[in-house]
């Protein structure tokens, strides 16, 4: 803080009494410590900038050349292309040699912080006379799907900030237009000046402002290296535990960044290893919504709508606000919702955990970059399948379907009045034994922690997926093929391919998760478990002394079986559904019953969804949703979709039997299964158990109930098939 001190010597007289340097404020509060490091602070930085290169987070510099390569390349086209156009718009011969358009980037190349597969954010500057409709969306989208080095072109027109997005010789690029209000762009143009927003429109804002935030951010910080390697680690770190999507609700690379530089402002001498650390600290306990801002609001003449919760009262709604720097501010975090604020809030508790080992060297670094399981930290998920004819349409109707996403966990808390909890995962996957060309999400659904559930209590979201299914439906670019297949699974019926290696992960026995309570050891230290997992093993096992109080009493939701038709041809699951539902029409007098652990082993084998087709992926009755916005038997069962989620007096999810399952959601999960030979199996047990003495068997009913390794009741009502 040398230039601190130099201001504070020059102000006084020479026989005046010393005193301390005043502390130079970063940001809108003073700093919460000036404390530079220690020497095991050095060590740590040390080892987390080491481990950070191990993963791979930098990028080479044949790839770097390449980068700057692309963008010359494409700075060049976009020049041609305004010269073009001012040419057929009847300009001066003077005006078209002097007309000029540039390529500026923003984002984490801007910031300093891409590494490799990175996509390349820029952004074309082009005079007033050059509109984003048609000529931006339309001419210079003909001259680049014209060029060879040019793959995957995608405009997305109707976007917040409207963007083309493509492939550049092998380089991912978002490219973004902003027509500003000058007939001649100059090679010096100075974006961070505010004139350049003069009489532009908003989405020209939204789109000049990506560079003049990444400016700010950069101004801002006390020290640039610092802050960009603390970033670089929260980013890697927000992506292995799947918090990294700004689409979905949760967070981006502007937030992110936005996050970082406070808490570098807050310490403004801490090295990364420091930031890092107090980077959890910091936000487990900020209080939301209070704003995140790294300098006071900006207010100006030119009259732009500025992020005011006193003034604005949408404003108002937002639940974690982080304010850009940069006039006009605005709210970057405003697709969070109450359920991934919940998610990320967690995250950063179990974040804050590790460091805090990590600084008692008690852990390593490793430790906290470990992937989040979320398939074990649900019990109920939805999962969305979409399909289309080529690669093209997949691509592009993916994008879609994947921005409406966040409206569908918005409308589910709406409708559950917060009760149930919903967790996006921001991956796709793909099931790698399916022919037609396909993607699936999946989402947890939870119920709300202390939220007392009733007997009998269900949560009815059928109005939630009818609404989320005709917003994909207004998709302006639909092609016939376009589809999407929505289904509520459970746990055990979670598809292979979401696993690294293919395999699914059984649940761990009773010894097994008494295990997870101790400590485990990664490179001789201890570590503790995450809290959610411990969360979650403390209802598991909590839950099973009060389970004998649950009833077993199921409502019978379906519609008439005769009204529902088969599935997508690409999903055969629910071809499979009007058949296994048709076939139980015998079973209306069969009592509810257990399995032996041997008997129940085998039974799993037949049940299991692996054994099925190849898209059994889809066990737990995969609901067709038209796209095409038609009436159609299909759209009973899309109605039905997870609509029905049992919830027992302990207040967790209960699984059901497969059959109740299948009713609810409208198909049934049976895909390839022959439905006489189960009959008979069960009928088989039932003469077994006829022989035993009556208080026998009711002991053995009341042992398994207490048998924590059991977990599967076979409850086969008429109602459910009638």
């Amino acid at each position: 803080m040398g230039s601190s001190e130099g201001m504070g010597a020059s102000s006084k007289p020479a026989n005046a009494p010393s005193q301390a340097p005043p502390l130079k404020q970063y940001g809108v509060t003073k700093p919460i410590s000036m404390a530079g490091p220690t020497v095991a602070d050095l060590k740590r930085t040390q080892n987390l900038e080491k481990f950070l290169a191990d993963s791979g987070l930098y990028e080479g510099n044949e790839e770097a050349s390449k980068r700057v390569e692309v963008l010359q390349r494409l700075e060049q086209i976009v020049k041609n292309w305004v010269k073009q156009l001012t040419r057929l718009k009847g300009y001066t011969d003077q005006m078209v040699q002097d007309a000029n358009a540039l390529i500026v980037t923003f984002g984490s190349y801007r910031l300093g912080v891409h590494g490799p597969g990175a996509d390349l954010d820029t952004l074309c500057i082009g005079p007033s006379y050059v509109n984003r409709e048609s000529d931006f969306f339309y001419t210079l989208h003909e001259i680049l799907a014209g060029l060879d080095e040019v793959t995957e072109l995608q405009p997305i027109s109707d976007a917040h900030v409207p963007v083309m997005k493509f492939k550049f010789d092998g380089i991912s690029i978002d490219l973004l237009y902003a027509s500003i209000s000058r007939l001649i762009v100059p090679e010096e143009l100075d974006i961070s000046d505010v004139s350049v927003l003069h009489n532009v429109d908003e989405p020209t804002v939204r789109s000049l402002n990506g560079c003049r935030v990444a400016d700010q951010i950069l101004k801002l910080v006390p020290n640039v290296e610092y802050f960009r390697t603390t970033l670089r680690c929260l980013k890697y770190w927000a992506k292995r535990r799947g918090l990294y999507s700004n689409v979905t609700g949760f967070l981006g690379g502007v937030n992110w960044a936005l996050l970082v530089a406070r808490v570098c402002q807050m310490y403004p001498n801490a090295v990364p290893s420091m930031l890092v650390s107090r980077f959890f600290r910091v936000y487990t306990q900020w209080r939301w919504p209070n704003p995140v801002m790294l300098c006071p609001i900006e207010e100006n003449e030119l009259g732009f709508s500025l992020w005011h919760p006193r003034k604005n009262p949408r404003d108002r709604t937002h639940l974690m606000p982080i304010i850009t720097p940069a006039y006009p501010c605005m709210n970057s975090s405003y697709n969070v919702s109450t359920s991934t604020l919940r998610v990320m809030m967690e995250q950063f508790q179990h974040g804050n955990k590790i460091c805090g080992d990590i600084d008692l060297n008690k852990s390593c670094w490793r430790a906290l970059f470990e992937p989040y399981l979320f398939f074990e930290g649900y019990k109920n998920f939805l999962q969305i399948d979409i399909v289309a004819a080529d690669v093209d349409d997949l691509r592009n109707w993916k994008g879609w379907v994947e921005s409406r996403l966040r409206q569908l966990t918005l409308m589910i808390e709406r409708d559950t009045f917060g009760k149930l909890q919903c967790h996006p995962y921001p991956r796709e996957y793909i099931d790698p034994s399916r022919k037609c060309l396909h993607n699936a999400f999946f989402m947890g659904l939870q119920r709300k922690e202390g939220e007392v559930a009733q007997e009998g209590c269900q949560f009815d979201i059928r109005a939630s997926v009818e609404e989320f299914r005709h917003s994909v439906n207004s998709y302006m670019f639909w092609k016939p093929g376009m589809d999407i297949h929505v289904s509520h699974i459970r746990r055990r019926q979670i598809p292979c391919y979401v696993f690294p290696d293919g395999l699914k992960r059984s649940r761990p026995s009773r010894s097994a998760a008494q295990l997870k309570k101790s400590p485990t050891s990664i490179h001789g230290n201890e570590v503790s478990p995450t809290e959610h997992g411990e969360k979650n093993f403390k209802r598991k096992h909590d839950d099973r002394g009060v389970r004998q109080n649950v009833s077993l009493k199921k409502h019978c939701v379906s519609p008439p079986v005769d009204s529902l038709t088969g599935g997508s041809p690409c999903l055969r699951a629910g071809d499979m559904s009007v058949h296994a539902i048709s076939d139980c029409q015998d079973l209306k007098n069969v009592r509810s019953t257990r399995l032996s652990n041997c008997e129940q082993d085998q039974f799993d084998r037949r049940m299991s969804p692996e054994s099925g087709t190849e898209c059994a992926s889809n066990s737990s009755g995969v609901t067709s949703v038209s796209s095409n916005g038609g009436s159609s038997p299909e759209d009973v069962g899309s109605a039905l979709v997870g609509g029905f989620v049992e919830a027992t007096t302990s207040g967790r999810f209960e699984d059901t039997t497969f059959m109740e399952d299948s009713v609810k959601l409208g198909n049934n999960t049976l895909s390839g299964r022959n439905n006489d030979v189960l009959q008979k199996e069960l009928q088989a047990q039932l003469e077994v158990l006829a022989f035993i003495p009556f208080q026998i068997f009711k002991l053995f009913i009341l042992y398994l109930f207490y048998c924590p390794d059991i977990s599967h009741v076979i409850v086969l009502k008429g109602a459910l098939c009638g």
